[in-house]
């Protein structure tokens, strides 16, 4: 005997989901990471990978190219010599900070629900305003 279905009583997502849309962004390894680490100013390349260990120099580059090209991050080229590259987050980025931050609380609530003592970190100030140029 089968079971009868039952009608889905959530609401419909648009036709282009924009849950879809955020996750294409969001949605490569390490990309929450880099992005949680870019909320608290510019940092060097060299910075990203202390950020965030574990992740190789080339995903790093490859994460953070994509993220340029996604307009999520801005790159800009120091005048210093040698010359040196800092990244920042765009607006755009920025704005995904604030749904990063709700992940990691859920994380830590999951953490404690199987036991697992939780350690929070201090969370990085209110995203710093991209600069235009």
């Amino acid at each position: 005997m089968s079971l009868k279905i039952r009608k889905n009583r959530a609401a419909t997502l648009p036709p282009n989901c924009p849950v879809g849309e955020c996750m294409v962004l969001l949605g490569g390894a390490w990309t929450p990471n880099i992005l949680w680490s870019l909320s608290a100013g510019p940092r060097r390349f060299s910075e990203l990978r202390i950020d965030v260990p574990g992740i190789s120099a080339k995903v790093l580059s490859t994460r953070l190219k994509e993220l340029e090209e996604k307009g999520a991050v801005e790159r800009r080229i120091m005048p210093t010599s040698p010359p040196s590259v800092e990244y920042s987050l765009s607006e755009l980025g920025a704005e995904f900070i604030p749904a990063i931050h709700a992940i990691v609380e859920v994380g830590y609530r999951l953490k404690q629900r199987r036991g697992v003592e939780v350690v929070r970190k201090e969370t990085p100030a209110a995203p710093v305003p991209a600069t235009g140029g």
